[in-house]
């Protein structure tokens, strides 16, 4: 018998080095892994490979979900939440529906609500769409809600998939089922939120790089476990939680503990995904015995799984056909909601004017004037990011092509291969069920994953947009970076990092250069300098957090920002702590 340590080590090995060698060939890498995997299964001295389905659920999807929540664009997120909503939930439900019809009258002695929990099985897509469609340069806006989709719609068709097989032991009452769903969602997302937030507060005390990075390891499971022992969905959790710490870990966490962070959560979703996948075709074989053992034949399957994948695309192009109508009524109202917002900028300008001129007009106490400059300025915060948004849908409008895109990017992949092996073992015609999972799983991946770059050519959206900012974007953030730097440089307000304040003739003589990188004569010849250097990232990142909040800037351009001042704040670091030890 084989080392389990060997097979490990090797499939760490595999999932790298096809990660690696499939973008060369224009194919996906977890294609790869499975066309891998499936090779391998068929030598005849490797024996039946199976692995417990609940490894998957619990030790793979919560960290693989809540990394990519991390990474979420938030911005694009809020503005498109809508779709993404409709995407995850709607869609999914209906898709089930419709699936569990077709199954339970095509499948002999097939109950509804087990026919119902197939169709969820098969229901959710896959992340690998999103890796395809960055790598190809279609629009962001298409990469952010094929993005939601795919982590939200995970946790709808768990808890439906839960849902059903409840009611195939105990009846189905559709009341009871749709109690248990909104608790489900409901405790995730309080609970998500907790872990979250806890996340942030105790991991910004504590300083230790590797002490950080072992605790970041451990929040996926603490969202996920309390969750589902309170009968919610634990991926939804796990989920919430990376999404709230992605968007604190700009103003909580240190650089250092950013790129770890990054790099660190990277490599692990490399080597569960791709696990996952390699996995999946190492088991092709055993499922398949099953099925010639029991049906007499792999056509049955076969045949189901070509019409629920027909189905699942049929449904999903008249649900996305309906949704890019709706965005293209909501795109065309623009120019309405823009004299709206212009209106409401043009009545508060004439009330702050007012309220300089003559503040007892309003009736205002002596200690309301700060409250009101306050009140003002998140209006007009709120005025500007609305203006944004109203930008961004002007300027990145959803249509047909994007349609076509968001309908044959919807594969199904790693959790409809797991969900199909948690139905309890004593299911009805359980192996049938198992391999019309895995044959919609693999149809879906090949004929989807490897034709999705020609679709994207055919329909003109090759090369359209981007993963990063552009480069009239990036520069426009950083000139307003490097003001804000400059005025806190002149207004003598920056410190060291010991608190003390900068000698006035050393503030005059630094000038507009602090904010461009120090060159190394300047490094090696003023320590102060590389000081107050230091203190104006500091100022460029407290912008940088302002800007965020009002919607003028994608999370590409702000995150290549953040990254930047990061590595520049390191290096001034090591340069200052290499002077202190000479």
């Amino acid at each position: 018998m084989i080392d389990p340590l060997i097979i490990v080590v090797a499939g760490v090995v595999v999932v790298a080095l096809a990660t690696v060698i499939g973008p060369r060939f224009n194919v996906a890498g977890p294609l790869v892994l499975l066309a891998i995997g499936a090779g391998v299964s068929l030598l005849p001295f490797v024996p039946a490979f199976a692995v417990n389905p609940e490894v998957i659920l619990i030790g793979v999807l919560p960290p693989l979900l809540y990394s990519a929540a991390v990474q979420l664009p938030a911005i694009e997120f809020r503005r498109d939440f809508a779709p993404i909503a409709g995407l995850s939930v709607l869609l999914v439900v209906f898709s089930s529906l419709v699936l569990g019809l077709f199954f339970w009258a095509v499948i002999p002695g097939l109950g509804l609500a087990l026919a119902i929990a197939l169709g969820a099985i098969l229901s959710p897509t896959d992340a690998v769409a999103t890796s395809i469609a960055k790598r190809l340069g279609i629009s962001p806006r298409v990469v952010t809600m094929l993005e939601g989709e795919s982590l939200l719609n995970d946790a709808t068709a768990l808890v439906l998939l839960r849902t059903a097989v409840a009611a195939v032991a105990s009846g189905f009452a559709f009341g009871d089922a749709l109690a248990a769903f909104a608790w489900a969602v409901v405790i995730a997302i309080a609970l998500g939120a907790v872990v979250g937030w806890g996340n942030l507060r105790v991991r910004e005390r504590v300083t230790n790089s590797a002490a950080n990075t072992a605790l970041s390891f451990t929040v996926p499971f603490i969202a996920y476990l309390p969750t589902e022992h309170l009968g919610g969905s634990g991926l939804v959790a796990a989920v919430v939680a990376g999404i709230v710490t992605g968007q604190g870990a700009a103003r909580r966490f240190t650089p250092e503990q950013r790129i770890s962070d990054r790099l660190n959560w990277r490599t692990i979703e490399l080597i569960l995904e791709g696990g996952v996948f390699l996995v999946f075709g190492l088991e092709l074989k055993d499922i398949v015995t099953a099925n010639l053992r029991e049906h007499e034949g792999l056509w049955h399957g076969t045949w189901l799984a070509l019409s629920a994948l027909g189905i699942t695309l049929a449904v999903r192009a008249l649900y996305v056909s309906w949704l890019i109508w709706v965005q293209g009524r909501r795109s065309r109202r623009v120019v309405h909601h823009q004299e709206r917002v212009d209106d409401a900028q043009r009545r508060l300008d004439r009330f702050e004017e007012a309220y300089r001129t003559s503040p007892a007009q309003f009736g205002v106490r002596a200690d309301d004037p700060a409250r009101t400059a306050r009140r003002v300025g998140w209006m007009r915060a709120r005025i500007s990011r609305t203006m944004a948004d109203l930008d961004y849908y002007r300027d990145t409008p959803l249509g047909a092509r994007h349609g076509s895109v968001i309908v044959w990017a919807g594969m199904r992949g790693v959790v409809t291969l797991a969900a199909a092996q948690t139905l309890p073992e004593n299911t009805s015609q359980r192996p049938l069920l198992i391999f019309v999972a895995f044959l919609v799983a693999l149809f879906s991946l090949v004929l989807q994953g490897l034709t999705l770059p020609a679709v994207v050519r055919t329909v003109g959206l090759a090369g359209d947009g981007g993963e990063g900012p552009s480069r009239d974007e990036q520069r426009a953030l950083d000139a307003e970076l490097r003001d804000a730097a400059i005025a806190a440089v002149q207004s003598g307000s920056l410190t060291r990092r010991d608190g003390e304040a900068f000698p006035d003739e050393m503030i005059e003589r630094a000038g507009a250069r602090l904010v461009q990188p120090p060159d190394e004569e300047a490094s090696t010849r003023v320590r102060d300098l590389l000081e107050l250097r230091l203190a104006s990232i500091e100022a460029m990142r407290r912008r940088l957090h302002d800007v965020g909040r009002d919607g003028r800037y994608s999370t590409a351009a702000l995150r290549h920002a953040l990254a930047e001042l990061d590595a520049d704040q390191l290096s001034l670091e090591l340069r200052i702590d290499d002077g202190e030890d000479d």
